[in-house]
């Protein structure tokens, strides 16, 4: 039975065999992961940015003779922004291969159509069966990118003190957990704003303006995820010439989430980007004592950044790609399948 569901509403009973199902999938197809806890996982799946819509659908086992609800072993969201609707669907293995994750694809892509969205796009995780199933479904991979993780417990902290430090002088590095301050927020959604051509992928669309960035953090507070945010002031014009953020999630508190990196162009060149993530493993250190390992993803292009993130430490994990279809083509090729 496919149902559309709201997270909102959904039962205790309801979050806790989603979350199975969750971790049954990391388990088949990113067994290092680690697994997900149901802290605050029902804020994160219905929370979201103003002007952002998610619609969800579940996959759910018949109820028992005595009314125990069956277990929900598929889920399909899709979150409506700008003019695409980005997918994120799940298939407990156990019932793979029989269809269940086409008809949950065609639920949301049907929705998607219907209210008038030009495309769909999803993340796919290189060599999992999700590659196979999307392009089988049409799907074209339009952006890749490398996810690095590094395990805090091979870290050289002296090593790491020091590299923390090596930023010439005239610049201010600041750790600021929560958020920047209000009166910085200006400065720093400038400074964000200079790779909205280079480096952001649409999947994840970032925070260029004062107003969206504080609604952003705000979600991100709701959705049970606690941000860590480090930057280099120019002492001089009080410009943030840097900025690094890092997100620790209550549903995988021993796994951070690396989010932009940036170093304003005219402020490379000055040892900013390594001594900002430097100094974010550390204060890390002592704000999340549970941390045992930083994911990161990079575009493969950036060199600079993957140069960096090996000298802290991060080891190349697999490739994170990003795949898009027209939705209407999308909806036809499928109902001409059933």
């Amino acid at each position: 039975m496919v149902r559309e569901w709201d997270p909102r509403t959904a039962s205790s009973a309801e979050i806790a065999s989603l979350l199975d199902t969750l971790n049954a999938v990391l388990a088949a197809d990113l067994p290092q992961d680690p697994p997900w806890r149901e802290g605050s996982l029902r804020e994160y799946l219905a929370e979201v940015m103003p002007g952002e819509r998610r619609i969800s659908w579940v996959a759910q086992q018949e109820s028992a003779d005595d009314g125990t609800p069956g277990a929900i072993l598929g889920q399909v969201h899709v979150l409506l922004l700008g003019n695409i609707g980005v997918l994120e669907v799940l298939v407990h293995p156990a019932v793979r291969r029989n269809g269940l994750g086409r008809d949950l694809v065609l639920r949301a892509a049907r929705r998607v159509y219907q209210e008038g969205f030009e495309s769909i796009g999803v993340e796919v995780v290189g060599d999992t069966p999700a590659v196979g199933f999307y392009e089988s479904l049409g799907f074209s991979q339009e952006y890749v990118e490398t996810r690095s993780v590094l395990d805090l417990s091979s870290v050289d902290w002296s090593e790491l003190g020091s590299m923390s430090t090596e930023v010439v002088a005239g610049y201010q590095v600041q750790f600021h957990p929560g958020g920047p301050p209000d009166e910085l927020m200006e400065a720093y959604a400038r400074s964000k704003a200079e790779i909205r051509d280079i480096e952001d992928g649409e999947l994840r669309p970032s925070s260029y303006d004062p107003q969206r960035l504080r609604d952003s953090l705000d979600c991100l507070h709701r959705r049970g995820m606690t941000p860590y945010i480090v930057l280099a002031l120019h002492e001089r014009t009080g410009e943030v010439a840097g900025l690094t953020e890092v997100v620790v999630p209550a549903q995988h508190p021993t796994r951070a989430d690396q989010y932009d990196t940036i170093v304003v162009q005219d402020h490379r060149g000055h040892g900013i980007d390594r001594a900002i993530k430097a100094r974010m493993l550390l204060e890390l250190r002592s704000a999340e004592p549970q941390l045992t390992e930083v994911q990161t993803w990079n575009a493969q292009a950036n060199e600079v950044m993957l140069k960096v993130n090996a000298e802290l430490g991060y080891r190349t994990d697999r490739d994170w790609c990003e795949y898009s279809v027209d939705v209407a083509d999308l909806v036809h090729r499928l109902d001409a399948t059933r």
